[in-house]
Formats: structure tokens, C-alpha cells, sequence
């Protein structure tokens, strides 16, 4: 069960235009940090092809001059030194084209080289954090929104960010060099220009952060959307959505919020276009002035034919450079935004620091079991504890079973005693130790576990029971021994290749199996961990009656000298255990043996009668 935590109000929080430099700058030094980190060599080929297509332009222009000039000079002259030094001009441009384009291409494959190994880096990073997430977190929605976050951009954003920096340094170049042209001309030229060119600026940045924002925003919704697709496509929905005919309810949905979603782009994008088109107008009339004024200065002899085409061409890269930079840093900004959301997830609190340990630990045997002094807890965001004032001793080699109603807070109890959950208020021990000060890796090495909501992996049958004890993977002797203690031996010895068969639809020639025969292999991957605390939750959901009697005949024995904690619902399934608590609105209501609880005639003697009053009906 997802239980909901408080909104994402960081998220929710609209940028303004003026925190656009603050915003990329304090994402400049990490991002170009993780970009090198990703291909040092690549980057600074970037860097420095970069800073050389900044200087080609001018270039360009400074050989066209001396072309137009030339051939002027050639024409008037007829003289042959004159039409060859033409020549010379136009094959030094030649040669100047032709670099920019290899400049281009260079570019091009070192950008795409970096891009695939930063996007890979990068989602690394995030799993890596992903793994050392408590659960809690995962049952937080707004852990949900950061993960979305920051796995939708991780692949584009970082070098986005970058290559938009590097721009506007290249530009920054090109724009200095023509500056240091137009000076000859009329600095007033270059004011007119920049001037120009602000309000495109504003408006970018503006516009940059409601496009974060409606993004941010809507994170929940897209879940939700996912959610809705999820529904309509999976196997494992698939059976009751036709029989309930819910496909046209689901559909409408997905389509309604998909529609909003596209509206609000829709709105954002004629906004942007429109503003975006009126200033452009205004930069392209300012350009177009000192055009004429240039026109006029070369008529009236101030200025040659060759400069005028020249300065005509370095106005246009002045132009372009100044529309590139303000592109670059709206763009920036809009990056610098979701890399902040990046770096936030990153750097929020992980509370299994040792979760990606390699080697698995050396466990020594249980000494005195597990003590539970005054625990509870409390999902993040709700009001009241699920559980309130547990106090509870399990021996290391008890067994003890768990009942109570559905949302008691049976299954809270086990994922306290494993980790799972940190308690909202007292301790909990193992060995006298408090769980807290145990690493995770070496507290779930002591336990092997069958949770009610166990997984199928849609991989091969060895896997589904080999993940038990994952160091262990070609450990054979094993892998059989804990099949025969979970009742899969049967199981594998049905499927077309025994223990290499890949199981579940998801993938080409799957094996499906029944619910009964899927929570076989899961019992039997909890046996594979080979551990001194077994916890079995529900462990016979989804097993027929004689199966669930072997389960339970063989449990007692082959628990011999360890701990075993077993939740369940029916209440024959318990009568094994040597205690019994009963959880009642979140606290031990009764503790003690099944005979011992049938005496006390009270709420445990109650709930075995009526369940066993229903068999004999």
C-alpha cells in the first residue's frame, strides 16, 4: 500500500525571471563536474572546438571584405596580380569553410560521444541514490515527484546545461572580436543591437521558468497519467479491467488528463511563439536601421564597398551571436531548473549508507532475539500511529505468529523487526543491539523473508529462487536444497527447461505460472537465504489446502534452532507457533500460546471459532 506523504511544496514554487542568474550559477560547478567526470577528453574537445567556430566567423567576414575590395581594385586595374591576389582570398576562404564544416562535425560526434556516457553516468548516480532510499521514502508521494524529476531530464539536461555555458562563452568571443570591428564603424551601432535585444531576453527567462514550473506541477498528475496506461496494458490488471468492462472509464481518463496536459502546453507554446515573434520583429527593425545607415555611410563615400559588405556581415553574426547568447542563457536557466531538481534528489537524505556493499557480511548465530521497548510508528503525513506502545520479546529460536484484522498493523510490525520501517518513537534490539546502529546489509543477511506483496521476477526459474542468497547464485546443492523446503522442486521439474525457464509474459517465450506456483518459488527463495530469522507473511495466500498444510508441516522442523515470525489469516495456520500476539488497533491486545488463548476466551478464541464455524458450515 502507497500511503501518501505532504506535497512537494518545493516544487510548487514558482521561479521568477530575476533568479535566473543565481539559478544557473549555482548549477554551473557540479554540472560541469559531473560532465567531466563523464569523458574528460571529450570535454575538453568541446571546449575548445567551441572557442575556435567563435572565431571562424569573423574570419569569414574579414576575407570577404578583402574579396569585395579585390575584385573592385581588379576590375578597375585589369591588372593580372590583381585578379590572382583575388584568387588567393577566395581560396583562403575556401579553406576557412572548410574547416568550419570538420570544426561542425568535430563537434557533432564529440557532443554525441559525451551524451550517451553522461546519460549513462548520470542514471547510475540516480539508482545508485535510488538504492539507499529507505521505505518509507518510497511510500512518500513526493519521493515519487523527485525521482520522476530528475530521471525525466537526467539523460539531456547536464550536457544541455553545459554546452548552453560554453554558447554563451563562444559568443561572448565572437561578439568581443566584432565589437572590436564595429569600434572603426560606430560603437552607437553595437548599443543599438544590445539594446534590442534585452526584451528577448526578459521574456526567455520568463518563459523558461513557467515551462519548469508547468513541468514541476504536474509530476503527480503524471504518475497518475503512467498509472492509467499501466491499467489498460498489464497482465496482471488486464483480466478484471475486461470483466468489469473498465477499459472505455480508463481510457476517458487517460485521455481527459492527457488533454490537459496538452492544453497547457498548447497555451505556453502560443505564448512563448507570439512574444517571442513580436521582438524578434523589433531586433530585425534595429538591424535592418543600421543596415541603411551603413548604406547611406557608403554612398556618401565615408566607407568602401568591401567594408560595407563587411560590416553588413559582421552586423548579421552580431545579430545571430547576440540571439544565441540570449537563447543560451533562457536555455540555461530552464536547464540550471531541472538540474537543481537533479542535484536535489542526489542530495536528499538516504538512510542506508551501505546499501551497495559487495561482499556479504559474517553473521554470527542469534544470541538473545529481538526486544521491542515502547515502539511506533507513523506513516509520514498522517495524523495518528499505526502502531502506539509495543512491548513484545521474541526468543532467538521462537516461533511466533501474528493475527489481527485487516489495518491492525501486522505487516508494519515485520517491517519494523526488519529494517524496513525506523520506528516514530522507542527502540527496537537484536541481541541487545538497537537496530538503528546495525548495518542494513547485515541485519537482512540474518532473514529470510516471504512478504505478502512478494515479487515475480519475469526472469528464469533459478533467479526467482537464487536472488534469496544472491551471493550464492551457482551454488547448486543449495539451490535445490531450498526448493525442496519451499515445495518448488515440483514446480521446476513441470517447466520445459527446468531451472533455466524464463518465467512470466513480460518477455519472449515466458512461462506463466499460477499464483500457487509463483509463491512456491517465493517460500523457497526465502529458504535459500539460509538465515536464523524466517518471517513469512502470508505465506499461504495463494497456496490450495494441501499445499498449505505441507508448508506448515514442514515448518516447525525445518525452523529447528532459529527464529520464525509468520503472519496469517487463518488461524489453523498458527496453532504451531509457540506464542501468538494479537494486534488490535495497533497495539498487543492478547500474547500467548493457542491453548493458553482459547482459555482466556477472549478476542483471539472469538476470531479462531468464527473462522473455524465457517469450515464446518
Amino acid at each position: 500500500m502507497v500511503h501518501p506523504g505532504p506535497p512537494l511544496l518545493a516544487a510548487r514554487v514558482k521561479p521568477k525571471p530575476r533568479d535566473a542568474a543565481k539559478v544557473v550559477f549555482a548549477q554551473l560547478p557540479r554540472t560541469f563536474r559531473l560532465v567531466w567526470s563523464a569523458g574528460p577528453s571529450n570535454t575538453v574537445t568541446i571546449v575548445a572546438l567551441s572557442a575556435l567556430s567563435g572565431l571562424l566567423p569573423l574570419a569569414l567576414a574579414w576575407v570577404g571584405q578583402h574579396i569585395v575590395d579585390g575584385v573592385l581594385r581588379a576590375s578597375a586595374s585589369k591588372s593580372v596580380l590583381d585578379r590572382d591576389l583575388v584568387l588567393r582570398w577566395v581560396a583562403i576562404e575556401l579553406a576557412l569553410m572548410v574547416a568550419s564544416g570538420l570544426v561542425a562535425r568535430a563537434h557533432g560526434i564529440a557532443r554525441a560521444v559525451l551524451s550517451g556516457k553522461l546519460g549513462f553516468d548520470t542514471n547510475v548516480r540516480i539508482l545508485e541514490k535510488a538504492m539507499t532510499l529507505e521505505l518509507a521514502a518510497y511510500e512518500d508521494s513526493a519521493t515519487y515527484d523527485k525521482l520522476q524529476n530528475a530521471r525525466r531530464e537526467a539523460s539531456a539536461r547536464p550536457l544541455n546545461l553545459f554546452t548552453k555555458a560554453i554558447d554563451v562563452i563562444t559568443q561572448s568571443v565572437t561578439l568581443a572580436s566584432i565589437a572590436a570591428v564595429l569600434i572603426t564603424f560606430d560603437l552607437r551601432a553595437l548599443f543599438v543591437l544590445f539594446a534590442a535585444s534585452v526584451p528577448m531576453l526578459i521574456s526567455e527567462a520568463r518563459f523558461a521558468g513557467e515551462s519548469f514550473s508547468l513541468y514541476s506541477w504536474r509530476a503527480p498528475e503524471g504518475r497518475r497519467l503512467t498509472y492509467y496506461e499501466w491499467v489498460l496494458t498489464r497482465d496482471t490488471h488486464v483480466k478484471e479491467v475486461k470483466l468489469y468492462g473498465l477499459g472505455p472509464w480508463f481510457l476517458a481518463k487517460y485521455k481527459a488528463l492527457y488533454g490537459s496536459f496538452f492544453d497547457a502546453e498548447r497555451k505556453l507554446a502560443t505564448r512563448r511563439a507570439t512574444w517571442g515573434f513580436a521582438l524578434g520583429v523589433l531586433a530585425t527593425a534595429a538591424f535592418y536601421g543600421i543596415y541603411a545607415w551603413v548604406v547611406v555611410a557608403t554612398v556618401e563615400g565615408r566607407i568602401t564597398l568591401g567594408k560595407m559588405t563587411m560590416l553588413l556581415i559582421v552586423f548579421r553574426q552580431a545579430q545571430s551571436a547576440l540571439k544565441s547568447i540570449l537563447g543560451a542563457i533562457s536555455g540555461a536557466y530552464e536547464d540550471g531548473l531541472f538540474m537543481s531538481n537533479l542535484f536535489g534528489f542526489l542530495d536528499s537524505p538516504g538512510g542506508e549508507k551501505t546499501a551497495l556493499a559487495e561482499t556479504p557480511p559474517r553473521i554470527a548465530p542469534l544470541a538473545t532475539g529481538y526486544v521491542l521497548e515502547d515502539v511506533a510508528f507513523r506513516y509520514p503525513g498522517r495524523p495518528n500511529d499505526v502502531l502506539a506502545g509495543i512491548n513484545l520479546s521474541i526468543g532467538a529460536t521462537e516461533k511466533l505468529a501474528i493475527v489481527g484484522e485487516n489495518g491492525a498493523g501486522k505487516t508494519t510490525v515485520v517491517k519494523l523487526l526488519t529494517g524496513l520501517y525506523r520506528p516514530t518513537r522507542g527502540v527496537i534490539r537484536l541481541d541487545g543491539v538497537p537496530l538503528d546502529q546495525i548495518p542494513p546489509e547485515v541485519l537482512r543477511a540474518r532473514i529470510g523473508t516471504v512478504l505478502q506483496d512478494y515479487v515475480r521476477y519475469q526472469l528464469t526459474a533459478r533467479d526467482n529462487v537464487a536472488f534469496g542468497a544472491i551471493d550464492a547464485l551457482d551454488d547448486e546443492p543449495r539451490l535445490e536444497r531450498a526448493a525442496e523446503r519451499g515445495g518448488s522442486s515440483e514446480v521446476v521439474a513441470q517447466l520445459p527447461n527446468k531451472w533455466q525457464t524464463q518465467l512470466g509474459r513480460w518477455f519472449e517465450a515466458g512461462t506463466e505460472l499460477s499464483a500457487g506456483q509463483w509463491q512456491k518459488l517465493a517460500v523457497s527463495r526465502a529458504y535459500m537465504r539460509e538465515a536464523s530469522i524466517l518471517v513469512l507473511d502470508e505465506p499461504s495466500a495463494s497456496l490450495d489446502a494441501e499445499a498449505e498444510h505441507a508448508l506448515f508441516s514442514r515448518l516447525k522442523a525445518l525452523t529447528e534452532g532459529k527464529m520464525a515470525l509468520l503472519i496469517s489469516h487463518r488461524f489453523s495456520s498458527v496453532r504451531m507457533a509457540d506464542r501468538i500476539a494479537v494486534i488490535h488497533e495497533g497495539r498487543i491486545a492478547e500474547l500467548g500460546s493457542h491453548d493458553a488463548l482459547m482459555s482466556q476466551d477472549g478476542r483471539y478464541a472469538r476470531l479462531f471459532r468464527l473462522q473455524a464455524e465457517g469450515y464446518l458450515r
